[in-house]
């Protein structure tokens, strides 16, 4: 119990850190908010592991990401922390990803008591750096467009998210739930190729929710 009391005070010293700092590079560094957005985004992805490491019980584990949801739409509102925000009315990314983060703490801690750690970590991980790597190098060096759904994407980012989103996918299975090499890079494979082409049709703003939740179903059923 005390070991979950701790988790939780790292979780909240390690995430407004990071907000905190993004809010730095913002404001003395003259970052962009594109910038600083993913940036907080991919930190706060990263704390899976944390999470994983740190917490003994799922139901403390999902404390940080819940009471998320209600800061972050505050902030949205409010646009408290503007570092992660972009300003437009409707974007409600900061919102969904906590609840796909809870939501699949609870999944995977329930259904996969043995080896959950790397699960959580690997379906978080498409969205953590898969996507944020795709709008930062999409946006700088896509010169290919396509659209879909009503949507513009670039080639360029779509292959980015494939990369990021394959090769985090593998670390985390890899390092985690040790599935071995080749199992590892063929459910990397499966799962960054779903995660991208669920992002490609995902509509405005919702793959925060999408793209996670496809990973981590993806994942179960691999794993049966």
């Amino acid at each position: 119990m005390k070991s979950d009391w701790l988790a939780l005070a790292l979780s909240y010293v390690f995430v407004f850190a990071a907000i905190f700092a993004g809010e730095g590079l913002r404001k003395w560094q003259s970052y962009s908010t594109d910038f600083t957005r993913k940036f907080i985004h991919i930190a706060v992805g990263m704390w899976s592991i944390g999470t994983v490491l740190l917490f003994q019980r799922w139901y403390f584990a999902i404390i940080p990401p819940l009471s998320f949801v209600a800061i972050n739409y505050v902030s949205y509102r409010q646009e408290t922390f503007k570092a992660m925000e972009t300003g437009e009315r409707g974007n409600l990314g900061t919102v969904y990803f906590p609840i796909s983060f809870t939501l699949i703490i609870v999944f995977f801690w329930l259904t996969r008591p043995t080896n959950y750690p790397g699960l959580i970590v690997a379906a978080l991980m498409p969205m953590t750096w898969g996507d944020a790597m795709a709008a930062i190098l999409g946006k700088r060096f896509g010169q290919y467009k396509y659209r879909i759904l009503g949507s513009t994407r670039t080639m360029e980012g779509s292959l980015t998210m494939f990369l990021f989103s394959w090769l985090t996918t593998f670390l985390a299975l890899f390092f985690f739930p040790h599935l071995g090499l080749l199992t590892s890079l063929l459910y990397a494979s499966i799962v960054a190729l779903v995660a991208t082409l669920v992002e490609a049709l995902s509509p405005w703003h919702l793959d925060n929710i999408t793209v996670p939740l496809s990973s981590a179903l993806m994942l179960y059923l691999l794993t049966r």
